[in-house]
This record gives structure tokens, sequence and C-alpha cells, in this order.
């Protein structure tokens, strides 16, 4: 077996990368590590030279045959990750050392959970092992890998790696049948709240759509580039993603894609972009150019469960953070990252944090649990 970096996902055809997703090739279980995704982010220039997300992909060959793969970036700093290291960087650097680059297995901008290791279960170690020789090899400071499955974050705890416990906000089908039956579990006082909010958005003096396939136009595109501009710049000063990505999801995407769209007049005001996995919704980006009571809860959140209930989907991955997420039927779920450090005493101190961390993470989302808005036994 061979192991090789590639500093470009167009350099392995698309059907041999794809064919190690998890699955019986049917849709994936999420659509962020198939080979068009990734292809999107670089052939729009997302990621690349000038981005400080420069792709180097893990391949593992046999002869010309791939039989393992990881996502895999050197970043120059620690944006679009949101499970954040500044503080390890910050203490790396006021030692004397140099942070960056680093080596990340993840999803560029995607705070969803899924496989990193792509690979039958007897091969994920090598890619472990392949990313500590990387960094020990070019002597970097770290590999890092974020938003891994479980099932990867306790194998890379037993290959060394420091585990990192943080949370998100998901919604669970509980066989709710419709999104009357999802109410229905509700407490009374959290029922008549998102009835209120809900009848209070969808009177914003507009139409709200949901577009998927075919359905969405460039023109679709052109509205929520403006909506996805104007929340990038308010929260994070500019936006991660191109222009050109959205004509590269369009083209290759746009059935993997959920569109809604708030229109007033003939013109969108309004809009959530989601991503269709196999048993998931994923939340990725809202915007507007008018302000609205309570349309972004309903373009967000209740769109995205009434989707999924509508589709068969189980669970809506909503994004990272929004401890007001919880009132409107998300609950807390723990998320895992993974680190590896070139450094045996820095390692010691990260671990001892993460684990007090971790302590702390679980009493938070224990006390969170209390506040869900769900009816007990005998409340209506």
């Amino acid at each position: 077996m061979d192991i090789e970096v590639i500093d470009s996902i167009d350099r392995i055809e698309p059907g041999q990368w794809d064919a190690l997703l998890p699955g019986d090739g049917a849709r994936p279980i999420d659509p962020f590590t198939t080979h068009r995704f990734l292809a999107a982010l670089e052939r729009s220039g997302s990621v690349g030279a000038g981005t400080g997300w420069q792709p180097q992909h893990l391949l593992i060959r046999e002869g010309r045959k791939l039989l393992a793969a990881a996502p895999l970036y050197a970043k120059t700093h620690s944006q679009g990750e949101y499970i954040f290291d500044h503080a390890f960087a910050d203490a790396w650097q006021r030692a004397g050392g140099r942070y960056y680059p680093k080596l990340q297995c993840a999803v560029p901008f995607t705070p969803a959970t899924g496989p990193r290791l792509l690979a039958p279960t007897p091969l994920r170690p090598l890619l472990f092992r392949a990313m500590r020789e990387i960094v020990a090899q070019n002597g970097l400071s770290s590999a890092h890998v974020t938003f891994c499955t479980d099932d990867e974050a306790a194998l890379g705890k037993a290959e060394g790696f420091l585990h990192r416990e943080t949370q998100q906000y998901h919604w669970l089908d509980r066989d709710f049948g419709s999104f009357d039956g999802f109410l229905a579990a509700l407490s009374s006082r959290k029922r008549k709240a998102i009835r209120k909010e809900r009848s209070t958005a969808q009177n914003f003096g507009g139409r709200i759509h949901r577009l998927t396939g075919d359905a969405i136009r460039p023109e679709h595109w052109d509205a929520f580039w403006t909506f996805y501009q104007d929340t990038g710049s308010r929260k994070w000063g500019r936006p991660y993603l191109t222009r050109a990505f959205f004509d590269e999801v369009q083209a290759s995407m746009r059935d993997d894609t959920l569109l809604v769209l708030a229109e007033r007049d003939g013109e969108p005001v309004a809009g959530a972009l989601n991503f269709i996995g196999r048993d998931t919704l994923f939340g990725r980006y809202w915007g507007c150019v008018e302000d609205h009571p309570c349309l972004h809860f309903e373009l967000c959140y209740y769109q995205a469960i009434d989707f999924a209930l509508e589709n068969g989907l189980h669970r809506v991955e909503a994004g990272a953070q929004g401890e007001h997420k919880l009132s409107r039927g998300y609950v807390p779920t723990t998320v895992h990252a993974l680190y590896w450090f070139n450094d045996a005493r820095f390692t010691q101190a990260v671990g001892d944090y993460l684990k007090a961390e971790g302590r702390a993470v679980q009493q938070e989302m224990e006390w969170l649990g209390q506040f869900a808005p769900f009816r007990r036994s005998g409340n209506g």
C-alpha cells in the first residue's frame, strides 16, 4: 500500500472517491465529504491559494486502486472551523513555537458531524498514523480532526489523539408524524409560543417557498448570495464562500439542496440554505435584506422540521451555537474533535484542559436538558 497526498480533489476520479463513502451507494449520509462538494469548494476558489485552506487530501492506494482517503488541509489560521483552538494557538506561540501551518481533517466551513475517515474499519488507524507522520516529518504543530463520528472519536483516542467534546442543538424526530404531532409533544406554553411565532412570520406580507433540484434557478442564487454576504459581513467580517461556489452547487448538487425563500412583492427578501443527507437535513446559511419578526425562526428551524417530517428525515442539524434553538425543539447533542500535538508537554497540558472542559460541557448539557420544551408526564 502507498500513502499519497494530493493538492486537489480533482486529481482523483469522483467515482473512486465516492465509492469510499459509507452506505450502499444511495444518497450519502451527508453530502459534505462527497467529491462534488469538496470540488465545488476548490473550483470556486473558496479554498486553495490565499484562503488559508490548502488542500492536502490523504490517500492510501494499492496499485491504482484507492483503498482509503481523508479530506485534509494545511491551515494557516483557525477560521471557518467552528470548534475553536485559538487558545491553543496563543499558548503555543507565547511559548516560542510556530502553530501554523497545522493539519486539519475536516470539511471547510461546515460544522456538521459526518465521516472523516473514508475507509473500511481495518484501514482507519492507518489514516490516523499517516496524519501523525505528516505532522512529524514536516515539523508542523498538530493534526486536528473535527466533527468526526462517535466511532472515529473512539478510534482516534485509541491511536493517541486527544478527544474533545462540545455541543450543538439538533432536532430529532420522535415519531411525531407531522408538525402538529411535534407540537403535541411540547408543553402547552411552548406549543403556544411556536404557533404564535409561525403565525407572525407567515404573515410578513409575502410568500415562503421551498425549492430543490431544477426548481432552483440562477436568480434564486443571485438573491441568496446577497443574503449570504450580509450575514457573513455582520458575523465574521467577510464571507468564506465565493459567488462561484453557489454556481458549482447548482451544477452538481442541486438535488442535494433545499433553498427556503421568502418573497414579498415578487422579490426574495430572506432565505435559508440547507443540504439534504440520507437521514438528516443540514441547515447551513441564512440571510435577509428586510427584517421581519420571527422570519429567521420560520425559515431556518420550522420550515426545516416541516421538510424533514414530509421527507422521512429523522434529524435536523441547524449549525453551530445558538441556545435559542432549545425552546424550538432542538436539543443539546455532543459533537467531537480530535487533536495530536507534536510536543509531549503541550499534549499533557491540553489533555488536562480538555478533561476539565469535557466535564463542564456535560454538566451544561444536563442542565440545559431540563429546559427542553417537551412536556413531562402529567404536564399538558
